[in-house]
């Protein structure tokens, strides 16, 4: 039986998502950078920030996305790395502010990466999470469970209907299909956070990603995305199909190895 999750002590207040291509020749430099680095002095030692994962998108995965172009990537080409990260609610302000001295620190001291660009990055502030069985895993685990894919849909509400309705409506027929077919395990659903005005980073954070009130959805899966590609478009057109939405962007990855460059020679 399919169940929104309920609450847990430790609660996920924001996600950071920030999707990034190393320039071309760079690719093993910045996959070390990145695990070695910044995932941990940009990231991980702050306040708040309790889990992360890093996801990758290899040539044969981006060729499964669609649609061609949109708002979060101008080609499906764009976006080779995923990284995001959980925040705990209650030190969210702290994290934030955390994150803004620290990256200028780290860039000061010549601990940046400039042969990258970010495709799109921005915060998310949580909506629900439904899940294919009753006790499944919470969302405060999802990035530490063993998931072997996750796909991100961006989803636009479609006229006249409001961001709340859209949700409704996805959650209680198309999402709970999806479940249902054993691709996806866990289904998370964001709403933007916009920066803050004062907000101010060394680099462009890429593409804003869509109107402020898009849907961006986490689908967790236990196994190879490809191999479950078909009900992912079933999904997206169920979502159309119902009046509740467009999709605009979605993206199958993996999660990378740990310590080694596998997937770096296969992003192209």
């Amino acid at each position: 039986m399919l169940q929104v999750m309920t609450e847990a002590p430790v609660k996920v207040g924001q996600m950071l998502f920030t999707m990034v291509d190393p320039h071309r020749g760079h690719e093993v430099a910045y996959n070390r950078w990145y695990e070695r680095d910044h995932r941990y002095s940009g990231c991980m030692v702050g306040p708040g920030w309790f889990a992360g994962r890093r996801w990758v998108a290899t040539k044969r995965l981006k060729d499964l996305r669609f649609p061609a172009t949109g708002p979060v990537a101008t080609s499906t080409d764009d976006g080779s790395y995923l990284a995001t990260y959980w925040v705990h609610e209650p030190e969210m302000e702290e994290a934030q502010a955390w994150a803004e001295t620290q990256v200028g620190k780290l860039y000061a001291a010549g601990r940046g990466f400039p042969e990258r660009e970010h495709v799109h990055t921005a915060q998310y502030l949580p909506d629900s999470s439904i899940s294919a069985s009753e006790d499944g895993v919470p969302l405060t685990l999802a990035l530490d469970h063993n998931y072997r894919g996750l796909v991100t849909v961006m989803i636009e509400p479609a006229a006249g209907v409001t961001r709340e309705d859209a949700l409704a409506q996805i959650e209680q027929g198309p999402a709970q299909e999806l479940l249902q077919s054993g691709v996806a395990d866990l289904i998370s659903s964001w709403r933007m956070k916009p920066w803050p005005a004062h907000h101010n980073v060394p680099m462009k954070m890429g593409n804003d990603g869509g109107t402020i009130e898009r849907i961006m959805q986490l689908c967790f899966l236990p196994g190879d995305p490809e191999a479950g590609w078909q009900q992912i478009r079933d999904y997206a057109a169920a979502i159309e199909a119902s009046g509740a939405g467009v999709v605009t962007f979605a993206s199958p990855f993996i999660p990378t190895e740990v310590g080694t460059d596998l997937y770096t020679d296969q992003l192209w």
